[in-house]
């Protein structure tokens, strides 16, 4: 079992900066695919990134690779998300998730996830 908690979000402004993490707890991560999706109201869940934390490596949704950044920090176990220059269609609720599929942007393919977030961006 992995156990996720994603913090961080809120209200910003447009052209705010976006952080938010994702601790995990439950089991080492090595073996995981860690993704970050989200959903805006009456849209699908949609993938935004992931990192396949053994080494590191991240994969980014085209529409959001010029803005964002997924990062980890595998001694804390925990993974970052930052988006910059945010915009009002960046309102939703953003999740982590776990995945034992390498490099998967399929939402089916992640077996843990958290609780979710609220993002919302208006001025």
């Amino acid at each position: 079992q992995v156990q996720l908690v994603e913090s961080g979000g809120g209200l910003l402004q447009p052209g705010d900066s976006l952080r938010l993490s994702c601790a995990a707890s439950g089991r080492t991560l090595s073996s995981f695919t860690m993704g970050w999706f989200r959903q805006a109201a009456g849209k699908e869940r949609e993938f935004l990134g992931s990192v396949i934390w053994s080494v590191g490596r991240t994969n980014y949704a085209d529409f959001l690779k010029d803005r964002l950044s997924i990062g980890r920090d595998s001694a804390k176990n925990t993974m970052h998300l930052h988006l910059n220059r945010v915009k009002p269609e960046d309102t939703a609720i953003y999740w982590c998730a776990a995945s034992r599929y390498t490099n998967s942007r399929d939402t089916g393919s992640y077996e843990y996830w958290g609780q979710g977030t609220q993002v919302t961006v208006s001025s």
